[in-house]
Formats: structure tokens, sequence, C-alpha cells
């Protein structure tokens, strides 16, 4: 047996064994892991609050046009990408696969506020055409503002993709191919556990920026042009952190047996590489990868429907691009601190309770959630006049605006838990089904289950909601909640019998993998 092993199968005891479940020979390959994680983190929390308050708040749209993007756009983007990264994954090997999915997207982002912000008035409609067309072809009302504000549309896309393309398929993709299960166990917890503190210093950020712009008294454009600067400034100075750390683990720890050994990771036999349509093949040939892809689809889903409905709510009371991102950075903010504190207790969770609870808890949250959040916004919809909506009903005192400053609120709450038992438990839990799997499919099922699966979440959420505002034109998501909270819950029931079916299959290739 290995030093490693030996090391490995040492139990820890006391304060040690809750907190912090590193062997010190391990630190060299666990925290530069933890470092990659924190920068990915930090740079998808800044572009996913940043792109809200940018689309929501662009000429004409509103947070109904969300769905659309993700619907149409963010789909067909995920589509393209997968087609590129399947036919990437071909020719380059793993080092060079991850430089030449990430370098693009902080490329685009590095450049935008100076390249491209600064002449939105020549590349964008302008607001009375963006109206003139709404009221000529109400069908496509929420459509028609991501088109008249294309390079919104375009950077609210690639922040979406950086989600699934770099956390979900690079990091987790890299982290599985050198990980064995017994690490995995200790170190994914863990992983998380310092990533979070991404949130928790990007929510802070964001907040300081945005109050300190429009403390500024500068004119709408001048403030979120300045926003842009400092935030993607933010963006590019973690990405030169996460791509060095990358460039060092190959180098300084990948090379070392202890921490990284691919004949004991089922790499020292290297499969034909596939063509884009067999890896398809091979992948809907694999019911346990369907199963891992509906984990994945039920969760996009079912909080792209709730998300729907409470960022409409935040533009309500706070109209602005730059009071709009304070919010999102204060949901950020709270998610990281409490996605801390549960990383602890997820990493114990993991090493103490089987698969199937630790993967059953994030369901449970997240159906407690939406019933309380669409409860409370079903209850002040009963208060309005007939035929009001909320902000001519805020106009004339018809409801107190304070009820929806209170929903706006509740649903970060809501949110902010939601996603921090989703990075504590979710994500771990979804990452060690992949590792009993063969390198191929690591790698390109992997691929299409979080790019296309991720994708697809999110999407068929945004499809659900396009048909409902296109069916009851002129309607409000808010206005829609007796329809969508149902069928929320219908898919967080499906999400949960496939926990139980996933439970049995990785038990079982588990097991036969240790006696191969």
């Amino acid at each position: 047996m290995s030093k490693t092993k030996e090391i490995n199968n040492e139990e820890f005891t006391g304060l040690r064994k809750l907190l912090w479940p590193i062997h010190s020979f391990e630190l060299k390959k666990f925290l530069p892991m933890g470092i990659m994680m924190f920068c990915i983190l930090f740079i998808y929390t800044v572009l996913r609050d940043t792109k809200d308050a940018i689309l929501v708040n662009s000429p004409g749209a509103g947070a109904e046009s969300l769905s659309f993007a993700k619907g149409i756009g963010v789909t067909a983007s995920a589509v393209l990408f997968m087609v590129l990264y399947t036919r990437a994954a071909n020719i380059f090997n793993r080092e060079g696969l991850f430089y030449v999915t990430a370098l693009p997207f902080l490329v685009f982002f590095g450049l935008y506020p100076y390249c491209i912000y600064p002449f939105i008035g020549s590349l964008h409609m302008d607001i009375d055409t963006i109206h003139s067309l709404q009221a000529a072809y109400p069908t496509f009302m929420w459509i028609i503002p991501l088109i008249g504000n294309w390079t919104y549309t375009l950077f609210y896309i690639l922040s979406e993709l950086w989600g699934s393309a770099v956390l979900s398929l690079l990091f987790w993709q890299f982290a599985n191919s050198i990980t064995p299960v017994t690490e995995a166990r200790r170190f994914y917890g863990m992983f998380g556990f310092l990533g979070n503190f991404g949130l928790l210093f990007s929510g802070p950020g964001i907040i300081f920026v945005s109050r300190y712009v429009r403390s500024l008294g500068l004119g709408r454009m001048e403030t979120t042009g300045l926003m842009l600067e400092y935030l993607m400034a933010f963006v590019i100075a973690a990405g030169i952190v996460l791509l060095a750390t990358f460039y060092w683990m190959n180098r300084k720890v990948l090379t070392d047996k202890r921490f990284y050994d691919p004949e004991a990771m089922g790499e020292k036999k290297k499969k034909a590489k596939l063509s884009m349509i067999e890896s398809f093949k091979h992948i809907l040939q694999s019911p346990y990868l369907g199963l891992i892809a509906a984990l994945v689809l039920a969760y996009g889903v079912s909080i792209n429907l709730f998300e729907g409905v409470w960022k409409g709510q935040i533009k309500i009371v706070y109209p602005t691009e730059a009071e709009y991102n304070e919010i999102m950075g204060g949901l950020s903010t709270i998610t990281g601190g409490i996605a801390v504190m549960l990383m602890l207790v997820g990493s114990n969770l993991l090493r103490r309770f089987s698969w199937k609870t630790c993967a059953l808890i994030t369901p449970l949250v997240v159906i407690t959630g939406i019933l309380i959040f669409f409860g409370v916004i079903y209850y002040n919809n009963t208060q309005l006049p007939e035929g009001m909506s909320i902000i001519h009903a805020i106009k004339e005192g018809a409801i107190n605006r304070e009820l929806i400053v209170f929903v706006v609120f509740l649903g970060l709450a809501v949110n902010a838990f939601g996603k921090a038992v989703k990075y504590s438990l979710f994500d771990p839990t979804k990452e060690m089904a992949y590792i009993p799997l063969d390198p191929d499919l690591k790698v390109k099922g992997k691929a299409a289950v979080d790019v296309i699966g991720g994708r697809g979440g999110k999407s068929a959420g945004s499809y659900i909601q396009m048909a409902l505002l296109t069916v009851f034109s002129g309607s409000a998501l808010y206005q829609l909640v007796p329809i969508i909270a149902p069928i929320a819950i219908g898919i967080v029931f499906l999400w949960i019998l496939s926990v139980f079916g996933l439970s049995k299959k990785f038990k079982t290739l588990t097991e036969s993998t240790r006696h191969r």
C-alpha cells in the first residue's frame, strides 16, 4: 500500500475531523484547487449580478426579458459551445483545453467596458424605436429589447455560460480527473468552503462600487459605464490568478505521484477519441448520465422559475442598474456567508452519511423556500385592486411599497440559502457521481450534462415562462404565480425521484470500481 493511501486511511479526531479533514502533506494539492474555486466563484458572482442589472434595466426590457434571453440566446449559445468544446477536446490536452476555453471569456469581459460600452449609443436601438416596435408587435414585446440592446444581451449570454463552461465543466472536470473518491469525500466540500469566500469578497465589492458610482452624481449612462469598468477589472484580476494557479499546478503538483497517479485514476489506457456524433451516442446510451442530467435540469428549472418572479419584484422598487446591482451584491454577500458555514457542515455530512441522504437535502430546501416565497407573492396579488399592476398600485397608494420591499428581501433570503445549499451539497454530490465513470465519459459525458443539461434546465424554465407570457399577453410574471408555483413544485418532486434512482446506480458502480 502506498504512503498516500496509508495516510488517507488515518482517522481524524476532534475539531480537526470536523473543521479541517486535510492532511498537511495534501495542502500542496488542496490549496491551489481551493484558490481556483475562489477565483471562478468570484468571477461568476460579479458577472451573475452585473448581467442581470444591465439587461433587466435596459430600455424597454424587464425581468420577463430574461426568460427569452435564456430560452433563445443562451440555449443556442450553449449548443454552439458544446460543439466547439467537443472538437477542442479531441485536439488539445487537458491543460490546453482549459486555456482555450477560459481565455476568450476573460478577453471579452476585459474589453467590454472600454471597446464596446462607450459606443452603445450607435450600436443599440434608441428607446423610441424599441417602444414603437413593442407597440406594433406585442407578441415579441420582451424579445425586441434583447435585439435592440444586443451588446447587453451578448454580455448576458457569455456571463451565463461562464458558470457552466468554467465552473461546472472545466474546474470539476479537472478535479474529477485528479481526485480519487476517497479524497473527494474530504476535499469536495472543503473546496466549496474556500471557494465561497469568493462570494464574501465579491458581494461587498459590488455593493461598494455600486454605492460609490451612484454617489458621484453622474448621468445614468456614465454611472453604469464606470461601474462596469471597476467590476470587469475585478474579473480580469481574478482571471489572471486563476490561470496562473492552474499553470503552476500542472508543473509543480501533478508531476508528483503522491498527488496524482494516472494509473490509479484509470487513465493508463487511453481510449480512441470519439467524434461529436459518437460522443452523443455514447452519452445517450448511459442511463447513469441521464439521471445526473435529470438532477441538473430539475435544479435549473425550479430556480429559474423562482428567480424570474423575484427579479421582477426587484426592478419594481430598484429601477436603475446601480441600485439593482447593489441588491444583487447583497445576495452574493449573504449567500457567501451562509455557504461558508454550510460548507463545514456539508463536508462532514458527505463523510458521515450516504450519498443519497446528502443529495436529498438540496431539493427539500428548495421546495420549502419556493413554497413560502410564492405564498407571499400570491397574498400580495390578492391585495391589488382588480386589473391594476403593482407599479400603478404603488403610485396610486393602493398598496404599500414596503410590501414589495419585503418580498424582495424574502426572495433574497430564499435565494441565498438555496444557492448556499447547492454549493455545499448539490455540487459536491453531483461531482462525486462522475468519479466512478471511465475517463471518456468523465470528459465528454460531463460536457453534455453540465453545459447542455445545465443550460437546458434554465432554458426549460425560461420556455415555460415564455409560453405563459405569450399566452397571457400583457401579464407580468408575478401575476402568473398560481400557474408557475405548481409547476415548480412538480419539478422538485421529479428531482427527488431522480436522486433515489441515481443513488442505487452510484452505489453499484462505486463498489464494482473498487473490485477491479
